[in-house]
């Protein structure tokens, strides 16, 4: 994985990433306001729909997946992490497949056999797979231990706890058995088809700016601030677990 070293360059470009890394702090201490937004919870208007509904509604449980994707910060954090080097379509293409493998395994086992984990616990190490894969960003591993973590192992790994996520988050409502199968699968699908409108999205902004001539000089600091960002959620789960 490529590293990124710290720009020790001129000090015209010092302050604008002072800044921007600043902005990035002040908007996750924001979030730290709101413990809806940290917990990544099921929207209350989904939750008494989910609660209410029996048999089968393939278009609702497929848009409610892909709703949750679209706005699950942590899943999209992650992500991001995943291809934030990768050029390769076909890279890309490998390592989202091995994400979404993981956690479509674990998201329909984990409710199938109502395998729940608890939230604050599960969302805690999603959080630590934000925090690794930006330390492999920066090439944190390989300047500290002297190796490289296998990265597609790591990425379907992490996968599986994010999919664990999910299927916790799922039992908790407790869903209707009745057509319980098709809409688990029409609710992956809807996940699937979340993560790829946001990966289209993260990879149209991310091509403007890696032809900019200041890719190179931020990903240090937009690393940095997405580790911080995991961080966060990870202190913000472990202690709703201890105080929960």
């Amino acid at each position: 994985m490529l590293s990124i070293l710290p720009d020790r360059g001129s000090r015209g470009c010092r302050t604008p990433r002072g800044h921007r890394l600043l902005q990035i702090v002040a908007c996750l201490a924001l979030f730290g306001m709101s413990a809806d937004v940290l917990a990544h919870a099921v929207a209350q208007g989904d939750k008494g729909y989910i609660q209410e509904i029996t048999g089968v509604n393939l278009i609702a449980f497929i848009y409610l997946g892909a709703k949750h994707m679209v706005t699950g910060y942590d899943h999209l954090l992650f992500l991001l992490g995943v291809i934030f080097f990768l050029y390769r379509m076909q890279h890309i293409a490998l390592y989202v497949s091995l994400f979404a493998l993981g956690h479509s395994t674990t998201m329909l086992l984990g409710v199938y056999f109502n395998v729940g984990i608890n939230s604050y616990l599960i969302d805690a190490i999603i959080g630590l797979s934000i925090v690794y894969k930006a330390l492999d960003n920066i090439g944190a591993y390989q300047r500290w231990f002297g190796f490289q973590p296998n990265t597609k192992a790591a990425t379907l790994i992490f996968g599986l706890f994010h999919g664990f996520g999910l299927s916790t988050k799922i039992i908790e409502y407790d869903i209707s058995p009745d057509g319980l199968i098709p809409n688990l699968l029409a609710f992956n699908v809807g996940v699937e088809i979340g993560q790829l409108i946001a990966l289209a999205m993260i990879l149209i902004v991310m091509s403007f700016w890696r032809k900019t001539d200041g890719f190179f000089r931020h990903a240090y600091t937009t690393n940095v601030a997405m580790m911080s960002a995991g961080f966060l959620l990870f202190g913000y789960q472990l202690t709703g677990y201890f105080v929960a």
